[in-house]
């Protein structure tokens, strides 16, 4: 038995340990397939696309793919489409901007402050239980319809998932860091621009996911309060006339917006936090 244990050379006890990574490695999702993240939506297309050649979608319920890309060309042709794009996302992104700021700030000042969470979190919880678009009415006799209620919607939506979960970022920053800065002599900005923001950066970056949805879910509603421009009101003229067609374009253009804001979200955080080591890694 002792023979066979000393037969064993250091080559073969590195070959087990990578053996052991290989295994260990494949509990993780695996590796990163390129364009991963389009391959879901061209799925849905293909369905879609043979649902209707086969009959089994109405058109009149749900329009070909061919047909919507047809009257996508044709409102682009006359610019409509354009027109409206371009509105929806700046009203989308100046939302986005306030709201983000907003709730950054707010976030820091309650997770690093005992007195800024009493003052600050509780308001917070309150306007986290209330649905941002049931303040719409209140909103409108405050700020009328024009572009101040819908960007200041979309504003109070964004800034709760960023405010929560940047201020569990900051609070979840293990205390021994504190401990190991105040031996060391650090001071407390120094503590903050070094550790804190740092440590609260996943967190932040999670919540501007959330933040990015739901600025769109927020755009679809108040672009059909009694709006002018945008497609919103695109698609509510076209529900009026019963265009099923161009209903589905301003849908798929809010589709297309939704992802094109993750996919930029998702890249920038992989950049930000290349030094983190997870199962996506």
């Amino acid at each position: 038995m002792s023979t066979l244990q000393a037969t064993h050379s250091p080559a073969q006890e590195v070959d087990a340990t990578s053996d052991d990574r290989v295994v260990r490695r494949r509990l993780g999702p695996g590796r990163r397939i390129p364009f991963g993240f389009a391959i879901g939506p061209v799925l849905l297309l293909a369905l879609w696309a043979v649902g209707s050649a086969t009959g089994f979608l109405d058109p009149r319920t749900l329009s070909e793919p061919w047909t919507v890309v047809a009257t996508a060309a044709g409102l682009a042709e006359s610019g409509r489409l354009q027109d409206s794009l371009l509105t929806s996302a700046l009203r989308a992104l100046l939302g986005l901007g306030i709201g983000v700021a907003v709730g950054t700030v707010l976030a820091v000042l309650s997770g690093l402050s005992r007195t800024g969470e009493a003052l600050i979190d509780g308001p917070i919880q309150v306007k986290r239980s209330i649905p941002t678009l049931a303040l719409i009415p209140l909103l409108i006799l405050w700020l009328g319809i024009g572009e101040e209620m819908k960007v200041v919607t979309i504003a109070l939506g964004v800034m709760v998932p960023i405010y929560i979960h940047t201020h569990n970022g900051l609070r979840s920053i293990e205390g021994r860091y504190a401990e190991l800065a105040e031996t060391i002599g650090v001071s407390r900005a120094e503590f903050i621009r070094a550790v804190v923001l740092p440590g609260a950066m996943p967190g932040f970056l999670l919540g501007l996911r959330f933040a990015v949805t739901t600025a769109l879910l927020a755009l679809v509603v108040v672009e059909q309060v009694n709006s002018t421009s945008g497609i919103g009101h695109m698609i509510t003229l076209a529900s009026n006339y019963g265009q099923t067609d161009v209903i589905v374009v301003g849908l798929v253009v809010y589709a297309v917006l939704g992802l094109v804001a993750d996919g930029s979200v998702r890249l920038i955080e992989r950049k930000a936090l290349s030094w983190r080591r997870t199962l996506a890694s």
